[in-house]
């Protein structure tokens, strides 16, 4: 009688911790959307993601990309960073949490408010907010040659297909596209290519130096001119524009 005592007590911790796991509301892809208190952080913006996983590793973008493994404890996001090649502890007092919000300790006063988006991508190929499609992000330590140029920006086309798919594939109604640094202009209907000149910080800072930065803007440009993107005939946005990134990655193969 004891034996099966301990045996159902086991089963229900078991039980219990594996509910805990199956509800724990961080492991999401959270988008920030405001802050109160403090003073505005410029770098923060509506692109501004992060991923937490159900496996403990972690991507995020607050003004510079980052990846690594995370941990919650007493009420404490530590994000080990791991993108530098040394590792780095950011550390993150969570103020509120639940299956739709997530509320961070920015430091000096400030609070950030972050939004679940949903997330099920299968593969890390599949994830726009992976560490795989987002390799453009990581700035340059050296001059770089024409192909580790190329290859920075088929890494980038594929970031903007992926991140269409997944929007399509959610049925998202509306997705940001004017905050994630970039060369490309996307309208409505369409894109063309920034003038050097209009290329946000964020986008340049990728590049070892403005030269390299503008043989980019040139790839981009070459293709414009000289290859046809045809555009698909859909009424829906998102197709459209995997259509598209998809030709560009082509171009740059």
């Amino acid at each position: 009688m004891r034996t099966l005592y301990f045996i159902c007590l086991i089963l229900l911790l078991i039980t219990g911790s594996g509910c805990t796991l199956l509800n724990d509301p961080l492991p999401h892809l959270w988008f920030y959307t405001y802050s109160q208190g403090g003073e505005t952080d410029s770098l923060l913006n509506p692109a501004s993601f992060l991923e937490l996983r159900k496996d403990g590793t972690y991507t995020r973008d607050f003004g510079r990309f980052d990846y690594g493994t995370w941990v919650y404890k007493d009420k404490v996001l530590h994000l080990n960073d791991r993108a530098g090649g040394i590792t780095n502890i950011n550390v993150f007092p969570v103020t509120s949490v639940s299956s739709k919000e997530l509320q961070l300790d920015l430091g000096g006063s400030k609070t950030g408010f972050f939004e679940s988006q949903p997330l099920e991508a299968a593969t890390s190929a599949e994830d726009p907010f992976s560490g795989q499609n987002n390799q453009w992000r990581l700035p340059a330590v050296h001059k770089e040659n024409e192909e580790q140029i190329k290859k920075r920006l088929y890494n980038h086309c594929q970031f903007w297909e992926t991140y269409f798919t997944w929007a399509l594939k959610n049925e998202l109604s509306t997705i940001d596209v004017r905050s994630t640094p970039t060369a490309i202009k996307i309208y409505g209907n369409g894109f063309g290519l920034k003038p050097f000149e209009e290329l946000p910080p964020r986008w340049k800072a990728c590049f070892f130096d403005a030269d390299d930065c503008l043989k980019a803007n040139d790839m981009i440009q070459d293709i414009f001119q000289h290859r046809n993107i045809a555009w698909a005939h859909t009424d829906n946005k998102y197709k459209l524009f995997i259509s598209a990134f998809q030709q560009l990655k082509r171009y740059l193969r």
